[in-house]
């Protein structure tokens, strides 16, 4: 059976990592001087009290090249077929880590390398559908060439409480931030063509933005494939998730609703109370 491996952006949770048989490749998150791996030794709630104490963002990078290729190697050794997503290239060079250790270990006819033109749970929902179709024995040749046709219709947006994060990490100036946490500003940002826009603006209460960003998805939703949806945050409120969960439970369509916490090197660049749904349409 094809292997899938998946760099840590991909935010899925233990639980679907465990069902699925997902292996992870961690990023690096750099705090000061010290650097930890995602989702290995660093949780994004300490992540948001470093970067709150230090008025900065962390640093984020690429997986290393000894631990993909320690990743890799037993099932290089086995023979087997190892398909391996990766955030948008756009994002990170961490596909390109992944290729060089496939040189590395002479095995580039047995490991292939998806960049997803995505993050988070965007990559998640390749993942997934990867995963269940080697399941049912196709070869790696073959599901790539299926997900190939499903990255363009993949969609992943979410809605940022503070601009805070983005200034930090100079997605958005000073003034921009300034004014947006004056007048309540949330925009809602958009991944197309492997990277990130912003799309419009909300204003108001997180829980009322939500709702409405929400409740603006409401057409594609109603078209897009039902087999699952991803409620993805960064520490929202609970009520407020539970509001999102109960809107999508209501249209009455989708097989599965899965609520996934993002992960550190995401949680670093959005900061705390983000929330987006993912989907392929």
């Amino acid at each position: 059976m094809v292997k899938i491996v998946a760099d840590s952006t991909c935010d899925l949770s233990k639980e679907l990592l465990g069902k699925y048989e997902i292996d992870i490749l961690p990023l690096h998150i750099r705090l000061g001087e010290e650097e930890y791996e995602d989702g290995k030794n660093i949780t994004p709630d300490e992540i948001f009290q470093w970067s709150d104490e230090h008025k900065t963002t962390p640093k984020t990078s690429a997986p290393s090249m000894e631990a993909a290729v320690e990743l890799l190697k037993p099932y290089v050794e086995q023979k087997r077929e190892v398909l391996c997503f990766a955030i948008s290239e756009e994002m990170s060079t961490s596909a390109n880590v992944m290729r060089l250790a496939a040189a590395e270990l002479e095995a580039e006819e047995l490991v292939t390398v998806v960049d997803s033109r995505n993050l988070s749970t965007g990559i998640g929902l390749l993942v997934v559908e990867a995963a269940i179709m080697a399941r049912n024995g196709r070869n790696a040749a073959d599901i790539a060439e299926q997900i190939a046709l499903l990255i363009p219709r993949v969609r992943a947006s979410f809605v940022v409480d503070t601009l805070v994060y983005l200034h930090r990490g100079g997605r958005c100036s000073g003034l921009a931030a300034l004014l947006g946490s004056a007048i309540k500003l949330h925009p809602k940002i958009v991944v197309e063509a492997g990277a990130m826009r912003s799309d419009r603006k909300y204003r108001g209460r997180m829980g009322f933005v939500i709702q409405s960003y929400v409740k603006d998805l409401e057409q594609d939703l109603e078209t897009c494939r039902c087999d699952r949806v991803f409620i993805t945050h960064s520490g929202c409120d609970e009520a407020d998730v539970e509001k999102v969960r109960q809107y999508l439970k209501e249209m009455g369509r989708f097989g599965e609703i899965i609520e996934t916490r993002a992960g550190g090197v995401i949680s670093s660049h959005c900061g705390p109370g983000t929330l987006g749904v993912l989907f392929i349409a």
